[in-house]
């Protein structure tokens, strides 16, 4: 590969900052062909590391946002009528399997048993996808890589992965990076000025620390990130905190208060 092409390559993927050892033991993986499970709160970076990757490989990224109506149809692919014809169109769990694609199921958890089931082969040393209605068994094209999430905390009580799917998968853990680390992804991500991202972590920092609230979901960095844009692009930031960070985060008439009070003291 060229200079030119590596430099072009490298301006088109996507920003992700390495928080500990998790690129050398996904690379680790890919390599062994093994699958990848990632778990951690929402928005704290593990779909951004999956297309970084993804990007860094070179390969397609086929990404399924899993939901308790996410059928094994609607991942094998099915018969539709084009032009008067009856003809086969391909899901996204086939496609990425002939493509040799990074397929990336996000909150496998809140999927169907039968896609867990669809999905066993593609996990194991088979590397293959069985396709009923066409009876046809797709072998996983070279640079396949199988890679899903799940978010523990927000499924808790909910949803769990079967123990039996779990030891399937090399398995990384994620959560909120340091605040040094965390300041420099929102400051790089937004083009925001650093100060202004230190004070946005600041904020983000003693929300989470605070158990008081009974959030479901606690300040993220992708909310961060947007309120920093917001930021960046004029908006005060008191009211970027608002409606980037605060409204998203909760309904209650009395968190809301006391989110909007620690924003104020941010800034």
């Amino acid at each position: 590969m060229s200079v030119l092409a590596r430099n072009e390559r490298a301006a088109t993927r996507p920003y992700y900052r390495p928080v500990g050892r998790e690129v050398e033991v996904f690379e680790a993986a890919y390599a062994a062909r093994l699958p990848v499970l990632l778990k951690g709160p929402t928005g704290c970076g593990k779909s951004r590391f999956i297309a970084a990757m993804a990007a860094a490989h070179g390969r397609e990224l086929v990404t399924v946002a899993c939901n308790d109506e996410t059928s094994s149809v609607d991942l094998l692919g099915r018969y539709v009528v084009m032009g008067g014809d009856t003809v086969w169109q391909d899901g996204p769990v086939t496609r990425a399997a002939r493509a040799g694609a990074f397929l990336y199921l996000d909150e496998l958890a809140e999927a169907r048993e039968d896609v867990l089931v669809v999905l066993h082969p593609l996990s194991d040393h088979r590397r293959e996808v069985h396709v009923d209605r066409r009876d046809e068994t797709i072998i996983a094209a070279d640079g396949f890589a199988l890679c899903v999430s799940f978010n523990p905390g927000y499924q808790r009580g909910l949803k769990e992965l079967k123990p039996s799917t779990r030891q399937r998968y090399v398995t990384l853990a994620f959560d909120y990076p340091e605040a040094a680390i965390e300041q420099e992804i929102v400051a790089t991500e937004a083009a925001v000025d650093a100060g202004v991202a230190k004070r946005l972590v600041a904020f983000a920092r003693k929300v989470r620390g605070s158990g008081e609230l009974g959030l479901q979901e606690t300040v993220s960095t992708r909310l961060l990130v947007a309120a920093a844009k917001l930021i960046a692009g004029g908006l005060a930031p008191r009211l970027a905190c608002e409606v980037a960070i605060v409204q998203p985060l909760s309904d209650d008439l009395d968190v809301v208060a006391a989110l909007k009070d620690a924003a104020a003291l941010a800034f």
